[in-house]
């Protein structure tokens, strides 16, 4: 439970806060906020800190008070603080969620465009899935929990809708005709499906047709649902305009809620502040699923202003969940701080909040990183349970994680127990650990077997192999790996392209791999993965080639993506590569709204055309 603060006393919250009871801060001064007209400021607090889960900015939020909660992107951008240079290539722990996202469902990241199914992020975190806090199912999903109909098994309206090539609405128009059913329950399992083989583009056409003909009376979730299709497949601007056209009695949390998680989905940070206070300018409960969304986009974007999402969360007591904690733990882990991830682990417990399956998989893989072995091995024999028959669902988070440890005996012993009745899960997650341990014989079987057990594997499955090609630079064997997927009739999209792009750049062929990734972008119409694009300006930025990183950060651009703090460590180390000076690059960086780290800072003043040295001083 969240206390709340005294104002005789210093910051100090019971709960998950910027600092706990037993790491706490020394002094603080409470938020003084006050309305001058329609100018609302706020007294940043000067806060002094002795040890500090989470660090708090020296500007938190120059546009937020406590009067009228509103948010800035540029808040918490400066901070005296030291701060970690992370590595962009964030683990997610829960798909930006959206109306539609479930257990079924569950990904809806910009970064994989494919119709299929496929996996969240080029750094996939273990258990990322949280039905709880997706927040956001649709009527039409949530009606289908409550059929006794299998989800498991295709219905035939999704058969038939998959199958329709083109616009679906004469297919749609025909089975009305024939009078087939067409109730709730029969069009959320179509919905389901399309989502699950990312569809997307034949489920918003199915959702536009259910309205024009009134198939289904449409309640707040089911138009939440058509903000989120159109925010994925149109853009936010466009999802934003049709959120004014749905009745006003339907325009409530639900629909901004969706919104926002789309404008986190994509990185859009300026937008996705805005939609939160326009959620609060309507009045809407702030719930710890949209703080959540914060979370998740200042993990990726400015850890920084992680605890000012905290301290708002504790002024509103609005309660952490697990996936709040998750997050924490997980940011603590990426930063190497394993002390501080402790004691949110602590704190968790302390409030009464067990960690799951994905949860103790987070802790076990930054024990690996950080070289504390033994606390690894203990919390992956506390995922096995003494009975991995019993805890199957626990083979495809320990087969990584065991090989991680280099323990090649532990990941046969899994893999023996699930190879006779293998699930698809576990053998990705079996072809990955093989390769960790380079060897990549194993890989191959499993992946031949997985070839065998089911008809039909999607690009997903390949790359899993693929990936193992790359990190060993066996460009031979992933060339004939693509082949047998375009003769399996397999759809090759981004998820394949960025395995490719990776087996080009190991194999030292960057400019193939360059000229892959535009061919296929072009010739597809579908958005490259983030980590493609970097790979490739990581090649031209050690070699100091100016001319091909700057390309590849305009065409990230025009891709779609919104400028992160990574695309510039590139950039500027290339100018630091090529000992050539970076003019504008400040400018540039403050009208994308990136601030520097401490680490940017430190690379930037060596691109200053106009710094001062001792030399220079003499010179002039």
């Amino acid at each position: 439970m969240w206390a709340l603060r005294r104002a005789s006393n210093p910051l100090k919250f019971r709960g998950l806060t910027v600092v706990t009871s037993r790491v706490c801060c020394a002094k603080s001064e409470i938020y003084s906020g006050h309305s001058e007209g329609n100018i609302t400021t706020s007294e940043s607090p000067q806060v002094v800190y002795e040890r500090c889960l989470f660090y708090h900015t020296a500007n938190v939020w120059s546009n937020i008070s406590m009067g009228k909660r509103s948010l800035s992107s540029e808040a918490g951008s400066k901070s005296n603080e030291s701060d970690t240079d992370l590595d962009d290539g964030f683990s997610e722990l829960e798909t930006p969620a959206s109306v539609g996202s479930n257990a079924v469902d569950g990904n809806a990241d910009e970064l994989v465009s494919e119709p299929e199914l496929s996996d969240n992020d080029d750094d996939e975190e273990i258990g990322e899935h949280s039905q709880n806090e997706t927040g956001c199912l649709d009527t039409i999903a949530t009606s289908a929990q409550k059929t006794k109909i299998d989800k498991r098994v295709t219905p035939e309206l999704a058969k038939t809708i998959i199958a329709a090539p083109g616009a679906i609405h004469g297919v749609l128009d025909k089975w009305v005709e024939e009078g087939k059913s067409l109730d709730r329950a029969e069009i959320s399992l179509a919905m389901l499906n399309l989502r699950k083989r990312r569809m997307y583009v034949k489920a918003l056409q199915l959702s536009e047709w259910l309205e024009a003909k009134h198939q289904l009376d449409f309640t707040e979730r089911d138009y939440a649902s058509r903000v989120d299709l159109i925010a994925k497949l149109r853009g936010l601007q466009t999802a934003q305009s049709y959120i004014e056209k749905i009745p006003k009695s339907f325009r409530g949390e639900v629909i901004y809620r969706t919104l926002l998680a789309n404008c986190v989905s994509k990185g859009d940070a300026r937008k996705a502040e805005e939609v939160f206070n326009k959620m609060k300018d309507l009045e809407f409960p702030i719930t710890s699923f949209a703080c959540n969304q914060l979370l998740l986009l200042y993990k990726r974007l400015d850890k920084k202003k992680i605890a000012d999402v905290l301290l708002f969360m504790e002024k509103e007591n609005i309660k952490p969940t697990l996936f709040t904690y998750k997050l924490l733990i997980d940011t603590k882990g990426q930063s190497n701080d394993l002390t501080g991830m402790d004691q949110i682990l602590e704190t968790m417990k302390a409030e009464g909040i067990e960690p799951d399956i994905a949860t103790q998989a987070i802790l076990a893989k930054h024990y690996v990183s950080g070289g504390l072995k033994e606390k690894a091995e203990a919390i992956l024999k506390e995922m096995e349970g003494g009975n991995l028959n019993a805890n199957r669902w626990a083979a495809r988070c320990l087969l990584p994680l065991y090989a991680a440890l280099g323990k090649a005996d532990e990941v046969g012993r899994i893999w023996e127990v699930c190879e006779s009745n293998p699930r698809l899960e576990e053998c990705m997650a079996a072809i990955e650990a093989w390769g960790k341990l380079k060897r990549v014989d194993e890989a191959e079987a499993v992946f031949n077997k997985m070839r065998t057990t089911w008809k039909k594997l999607s690009s997903k499955h390949y790359a899993a192999l693929l990936k193992v090609y790359a990190n060993h630079k066996m460009l031979a064997k992933g060339k004939d790996l693509v082949t047998q997927m375009g003769d399996s009739g397999c759809r090759i999209g981004p998820l394949t392209w960025d395995a490719l792009v990776k087996l080009y750049v190991e194999a030292g062929e960057v400019e193939k791999a360059d000229s892959m990734l535009q061919k296929a972008a072009e010739q597809n119409k579908l958005k490259p993965m983030f980590s493609s694009y970097i790979a490739i300006m990581d090649q031209y930025s050690k070699r100091g080639d100016i001319h091909n990183a700057e390309k590849m950060f305009y065409r990230m651009r025009q891709a779609g993506y919104v400028a992160r703090l990574r695309q510039f460590q590139a950039l500027v180390q290339t100018y630091i590569n090529a000992k050539a000076p970076a003019y504008g690059i400040r400018e540039r960086m403050k009208a994308d709204n990136i601030f520097p780290s401490k680490n940017l800072v430190a690379q930037l003043a060596k691109v200053d055309a106009f710094r001062k040295t001792a030399v220079s001083d003499l010179l002039d």
